[in-house]
């Protein structure tokens, strides 16, 4: 009986999945290519207090944080958005914004680990950055609407 029992749950288990409505992403991901670096917390790599953003944001090493240049904020890439590295595993968030000389640059934030910032240097990555569909559909329908 308790065998029966079993399958009956791991079948309508398996029916219940199957069946379930997959959600849709609420995000729209929007590919860009970039610069790349790496920063840390020591105040000869940014102020007197290392630990605290452009935006007043503290930083905490382990943190998954990213500043950008001035020039991507007009893009979409604002303070709190969701960013993905291609070549790292990890959603990353826009904590911090970099010195206006910067263009078309993202600095991701190593807590106190220089070696890996080192290491990592400078290179072109390709990123994506989380917009939310909801808004786009807004946008769209505003300018549809002749509300633009």
């Amino acid at each position: 009986m308790f065998v029966k029992c079993l399958n009956l749950l791991i079948v309508s288990s398996l029916i219940f999945n199957c069946s379930a409505e997959k959600k849709e992403d609420p995000y729209v991901w929007i590919p860009m290519e970039v610069t790349a670096t790496a920063y840390n917390s020591f105040r000869y790599q940014t102020s007197d207090n290392p630990t605290i953003t452009a935006w007043g944001d503290t930083l905490i090493p382990g943190m998954k944080s990213i500043a950008v240049s001035r020039d991507l904020l007009a893009k979409g890439l604002k303070h709190g958005t969701m960013v993905r590295i291609d070549t790292l595993p990890d959603t990353f968030y826009i904590n911090d914004k970099m010195h206006r000389r910067w263009k078309n640059r993202i600095d991701i934030y190593m807590g106190k680990d220089r070696k890996s910032a080192v290491e990592w240097g400078r290179k072109k990555v390709w990123i994506e950055y989380a917009v939310l569909r909801e808004s786009i559909d807004s946008l769209s329908k505003g300018k549809l609407n002749g509300k633009e």
